[in-house]
């Protein structure tokens, strides 16, 4: 009986440790936001190698064949290239890459406000009051600004918010590996 309860157990040990990585995680982003985000953008490059040397590797020995030989074998060996170059250079992918994430979410902040203010402006009489939409398509204006101006900071705010919802999600998971263990599970 007692090979059941620690057998048992082995679901609500798991979920604890996942937590307790999460917890670690989102602590780690807090502390050091832009090192979080270097082992982000490497872990990435990490991916792109293996990803393109599995690929490569099953369709030339494992018969993974697609159809589109050429096109695999261009994409895999783009995807060993890519994370060559970030493994051997992982300041300048950190930066290329926050830098190219947060200009793509500039623009997008910037189309969106003035979109928001163009299209209130024009169908105004639909609208009851078009102040609230108005300043929303300001704000989104400013922001997609503020992003352009200083985009490091911004790429470290997002990590810095990141690990907020990694300790947030870790206290989840801490609380369902308690209500797993109590259920004996």
């Amino acid at each position: 009986m007692s090979d059941g309860i620690k057998g048992g157990r082995i679901g609500s040990t798991l979920m604890g440790l996942r937590a307790l990585a999460m917890l670690l995680a989102g602590l780690y982003a807090l502390i050091w936001p832009l090192q979080a985000l270097t082992v982000l953008v490497l872990l990435g490059g990490a991916l792109f190698l293996v990803d393109g040397i599995l690929g490569l590797w099953a369709i030339t020995f494992g018969g993974a064949r697609t159809g589109n030989f050429w096109f695999d074998v261009v994409r895999n060996t783009l995807s060993v290239i890519m994370g060559v170059l970030i493994l051997a250079s992982p300041f300048l992918a950190t930066l290329l890459t926050a830098t190219l994430l947060i200009y793509l979410v500039a623009l997008q902040a910037l189309f969106v406000g003035v979109l928001e203010m163009v299209i209130v402006l024009r169908e105004r009489e639909h609208y009851a009051k078009i102040w609230p939409v108005l300043l929303s398509g300001i704000a989104y204006v400013l922001f997609g600004i503020l992003l352009l101006v200083v985009p490091l900071a911004a790429a470290s705010v997002f990590v810095m918010l990141g690990g907020v919802l990694a300790i947030l999600f870790a206290i989840g998971l801490f609380g369902l590996a308690r209500r797993l263990r109590q259920n004996g599970l």
